[in-house]
């Protein structure tokens, strides 16, 4: 498959936006952006737990990682290529195996709201991104009637899962006036290691984390600050997919924003965003035991500028320019008395640096009644630099020359100082067919530019190798200082119906064009156990061309039926997606295969509960270049249910109702069973098995 866009459509879409501002349009009010291409904002409903439970909801996918680290994966892509905003800021994932993703660092407790664009996004809402945007939001001040500062609402939230013996804990208070608002929310989470559906522990997924919020916010007449503070304490994190764990990760954050409304109806914020983060990887746990210290010093720093007027008697333009800096400090300290790992300090990446700066306009019109159109575009220089590295030692190893000495040397004679021109295009547009009756469109071209580590990694040795990478594979990586950014083309496409009669149909399919895709190629092999199933490979991060199809159904059904059932609600998604690379074909790393889930839920008055099956097909397409495995078809049940009254609100669910085994497509192997057991090989890391959940929540 193949299609070249990239000649044509920047010139395209620069030429509509400049057209329609000269161009006559009928509307009645300012249109927003959310009403152009329909984007869904979800309000949450104070889960407990990490993010991902959230937004799994609204169509997200996610590998396996850590209790508190799985990344989002959007049409068939995950990691950085899915930009990841919380309050408008953009943390950077500072670590080798990206144990520290931007939502690892907000608890879903304290997600106000949520909105997933998978694919075409606005330009506004972030660069350097080809797959989507998550964006939560936390700060939402809510002011009361009366003059003095007075308390608003607080609550108490617990919750106790059986599977893994996981604590869930939860705590808010605010207070409010007529101009001040402060706002406290903090999470704890304790988990051990889950068991399988085979009542088998599986190994090294226990953890530890909390979280804290303090946000303070005033307002007048026409302007509004705010300011939060963060802040983020995990001691320990087993990641089974991984060779090392997770044994400290300290942040701190600020975000200070800053609105106003002009003279002219239109707005103004902007943002200052900084964290700081103390990351260290070990070993913590005899689930899976070694000796090596990792450290990872780090800093996002970010300011934005946005404005928006209505124009064109009822459209809306904004602008916006975005400067974010990342430094990062990546080494390995020696091992005293150690002759591989000292006598120095392994030096990964010497203050590295990922500068962005970009600039952005985007339009929204409606042209006649039935017509509504989006259109932006957006210019990103991305700079990144890093200084000279240095391995363990020079010596040679087993009569054999020091690959990583060898390495440092060509790494430290190169030219490290690489600068990217992005440039981001967007047209989407909206035909209301009738009451019932809606078509979306939509084409874009999306770049991202490649991290630090896809850059700037570069050993060579075996555990050099093995320490890099974020795919839970078992296989080690190199880096390239000459990658290019990624290019995707992406065109979609949306048919929604909503009948009289309470039914909602949407089909959605969508086919994205990547060029100089980021991927790997094999260079080398090890296998550390020298038993057959150990064989892993070593990667060179390299670019190739690749192409990703997929569609997404979605149906809904309520009934309100008698007074004993209440109302009955009947969700219903399938998606597929399928990728592969042009030069030979082969399929993509990590694709989920066909899945569906049904979801039956009851409401009637305090009472709301929930049946879903989920089922995933086999995984037969897989990546050979990672040695990615095959996994069987599995179906999951579950239930839960929640009774609210006055200030307390009880809950009880059953995750895998039937106990059910089965291995994770996208969760890439247990390197911690592998370790225990080499003669069985690298098998994918298998799901959980049933636990019954009890949570309770007070609020006052």
């Amino acid at each position: 498959m193949s299609l070249n866009l990239s000649s044509t459509f920047p010139l395209s879409v620069i030429a509509v936006t400049l057209i329609s501002l000269t161009s006559p349009v009928a509307a009645k009010e300012p249109l927003k952006i959310d009403e152009i291409i329909q984007i869904k904002t979800t309000k949450t409903n104070s889960q407990l737990g990490d993010t991902s439970q959230i937004l799994r909801e609204q169509g997200v996918d996610f590998s396996a990682a850590g209790g508190v680290s799985a990344q989002p994966i959007l049409n068939g892509m995950m990691g950085d290529r899915v930009k990841v905003s919380i309050d408008g800021a953009e943390p950077t994932a500072s670590c080798a195996n990206q144990m520290n993703p931007p939502l690892s660092y907000i608890s879903a407790s304290q997600v106000e709201t949520s909105q997933v664009i998978a694919g075409i996004s606005p330009v506004r809402m972030g660069g350097d991104n080809i797959a989507g945007v998550i964006h939560v939001d936390q700060i939402n001040p809510e002011f009361s009637d009366q003059q003095p500062l007075s308390w608003s609402q607080g609550y108490l939230a617990a919750e106790y899962q059986s599977n893994a013996s996981r604590w869930l804990t939860s705590a808010g208070a605010e207070w409010s006036s007529r101009t001040l608002n402060i706002k406290y929310q903090g999470a704890y989470e304790d988990a051990e290691s889950y068991d399988d559906g085979n009542s088998k522990r599986v190994l090294d997924t226990l953890y530890r984390a909390q979280n804290h919020t303090l946000i303070g916010a005033w307002k007048s007449a026409r302007q509004q600050l705010s300011l939060k503070i963060s802040h983020q304490d995990i001691p320990f994190q087993g990641f089974a997919n991984q060779y090392m764990d997770m044994t400290k990760n300290r942040s701190t954050g600020i975000t200070a924003r800053y609105q106003s409304k002009l003279n002219n109806n239109g707005e103004f914020q902007a943002q200052l965003n900084w964290q700081g983060v103390e990351h260290e990887m070990g070993f913590f746990t005899p689930e899976k035991t070694g000796m090596m210290p990792m450290v990872t010093d780090a800093e996002d720093f970010s300011y934005k500028l946005a404005w928006q007027w209505p124009v064109l008697n009822g459209g809306t333009f904004y602008a916006g320019q975005e400067t974010l800096f990342y430094q990062l400090d990546d080494y390995w300290p020696a091992l005293e008395a150690s002759a591989m790992m000292g006598p120095d300090d392994y030096v990964n990446i010497n203050d590295g640096e990922r500068r962005r700066i970009a600039a952005y306009t985007e339009l929204d019109w409606q042209l006649a009644q039935q017509w509504q159109f989006s259109s932006g575009i957006r210019l990103e220089q991305v700079h990144t630099d890093t200084g000279e590295v240095q391995p363990y030692n020079r010596m040679p190893m087993m009569g054999m020359p020091n690959a990583d000495a060898a390495a440092a040397d060509n790494f430290n004679a190169s030219d490290r100082s690489q600068s990217d021109w992005l440039i981001d295009a967007t047209f989407t547009s909206v035909y209301t067919i009738n009451a019932e009756q809606s078509l979306e469109l939509g084409i874009a071209r999306k770049n991202r530019a490649p991290n630090l580590y896809e850059r700037y990694s570069w050993g060579r040795g075996i555990m050099a190798t093995t320490m890099i990478g974020w795919f839970g594979d078992a296989n080690g990586y190199v880096g390239d200082p000459d990658l290019k950014p990624e290019t995707a083309h992406t065109l979609s496409a949306s048919y929604e119906y909503s009948s009289n009669n309470n039914w909602q149909v949407s089909v959605s399919p969508y086919y994205t064009k990547i060029s100089d895709a980021i991927d790997a190629d094999v260079i080398g092999q090890f296998n550390r156990a020298e038993v057959p199933a150990g064989q892993r490979n070593i990667m060179q991060i390299v670019n190739e061309d690749a192409d990703l199809i997929g569609i997404d159904v979605n149906a809904q059904k309520v009934w309100n039926t008698s007074v004993f059932l209440g109302q009955l609600d009947l969700q219903g998604r399938v998606s597929y997606t399928r990728g592969e690379r042009d030069s030979d074909n082969q399929p993509l790393y990590q694709i989920k295969p066909l899945n569906s889930q049904l979801i039956l839920s009851q409401e009637n008055g305090n009472w709301l509960q929930s049946l879903s099956w989920e089922w995933v097909d086999e995984k037969d397409r897989v990546d050979p270049r990672r040695l990615e495995n095959e996994t069987d078809s599995y179906h999951l049940v579950n239930w839960q249910g929640q009774y609210s009254w006055s200030q307390l609100t009880l809950s009880l669910a059953v995750t895998n109702l039937f106990d059910t085994f089965y291995r994770q497509p996208l969760g890439g192997v247990s390197i911690a069973q592998y370790k225990q057991t080499p003669e069985q090989g690298f098998n994918n890391i298998p799901g959980a098995g049933r636990s019954v959940n009890f949570g309770i929540r007070y609020s006052f």
